[in-house]
């Protein structure tokens, strides 16, 4: 499996991570006020995720990696590395459907609604009416 060299993001890189969303993921935008890591391979951005602060919890948000990059296990690598370095209780997601079990392979349980904190309850609840079909999930292995 190739290997990726991962690292937050230099805030100087942002239009980089900017051009690569608008490739790859329109319906979302990177700011500059999220805690974004960056998986790079042979000196090519090929996967991204960011974490946005929520009042005191982080909703992890925005995970792609580039289309031509698909299936060499990038994505797992970088979800390998959050897990070690940078998940804490305090984490949670809204996997679309068809990812929860990527996610639960990296402690992210599927939680119900109902035990969401209200902040992030809301803007669930604001996602899901908008037609998008997501499990919330809650980070619940801390290995720090």
């Amino acid at each position: 499996m190739p290997t990726l060299t991962i690292s937050r993001l230099d805030p100087i890189k942002m239009p980089l991570v900017t051009r690569f969303y608008k490739s790859y993921y329109p319906s979302t935008k990177a700011k500059r006020d999220e805690l974004t890591y960056v998986g790079y391979y042979q000196q090519q951005l090929v996967c991204v995720v960011r974490f946005r602060s929520v009042d005191t919890f982080r909703l992890l948000t925005g995970m792609v990696t580039a289309e031509s990059s698909r299936g060499q296990g990038f994505a797992h690598q970088l979800m390998a590395y959050c897990q070690n370095q940078v998940l804490t209780t305090t984490d949670y997601c809204f996997a679309y459907a068809h990812l929860s079990n990527f996610y639960a392979q990296y402690g992210f349980k599927a939680i119900e609604v109902d035990q969401l904190p209200n902040s992030l309850k809301n803007l669930f609840l604001r996602y899901t009416n908008s037609g998008k079909n997501l499990i919330p999930m809650h980070y619940l292995i801390d290995t720090h």
